[in-house]
């Protein structure tokens, strides 16, 4: 079992990339056999996490955006940040990032500032006093190969061609003091997410389905 400063160490480097899939593609068939007990989650942004080991302030996993779309949507909006400072890298596929500039007004204000609070499978999205604009400010695309960092506290979407699967390994590493933030609608008010997450032998399926993918190249 490979550790997360391992896997940093890896996706730094970037002269290993067998490696990394090697890792990935031993942690599915474990998963696939029902010898790692975890529960993938459809992720209402779009793509079904794998949470490989988050036991801690480090964290990792495997995330896997399907050909076809999740059902499952963001009550607020994609555009978000996280708390933690994110390095990924690309197995399968291609992932687009947009970086968000997010500006705070109240003369007209696009959209409320959402706080993130995760209790076990249910988010509570904190609607905020914060009103703000937001705009794209860059736009970076990632293929298989490829590895990139978001930092904690940075505005973002992450996203798929409709019909391109992909396939990342995740690292997050926790920033104290950073909140889970999300934009959505100025006349919103706080409300509770519940996650959808996968019975024991739907995440095995799911695992052997990215583990074909990945084996196919």
């Amino acid at each position: 079992m490979m550790s997360y400063a391992d896997l940093e160490r890896e996706i730094d480097r970037g002269t290993r990339p067998e490696l990394l899939r090697g890792w990935v593609l031993d942690v599915l068939d474990d998963v696939g056999a029902g010898r790692r007990p975890l529960r993938a989650v459809r992720h209402p942004l779009g793509f079904t996490c794998l949470p490989v080991d988050r036991s801690g302030p480090d964290g990792i996993c495997v995330h896997a955006w399907p050909a076809d779309p999740s059902p499952v949507r963001p009550t607020t909006s994609t555009m978000h940040s996280h708390s933690w400072d994110l390095l990924s890298h690309v197995l399968h596929g291609r992932v687009r990032n947009e970086l968000i500039e997010v500006t705070d007004t109240r003369a007209d204000p696009a959209w409320r500032v959402y706080e993130v609070h995760s209790h076990g499978d249910v988010d509570e999205m904190a609607a905020t006093d914060r009103l703000v604009s937001a705009v794209t400010a860059t736009v970076e695309s990632h293929s298989a190969g490829d590895s990139y960092a978001l930092r904690a506290g940075g505005f973002h979407t992450s996203e798929v061609e409709p019909g391109q699967p992909a396939v990342t390994v995740a690292l997050g590493r926790t920033t104290p003091g950073v909140r889970d933030l999300s934009l959505g609608a100025v006349d919103g008010r706080s409300h509770r997410v519940r996650r959808d997450r996968c019975d024991p032998a739907e995440t095995a399926r799911v695992a052997r389905e990215i583990s074909r993918l990945l084996a196919r190249g």
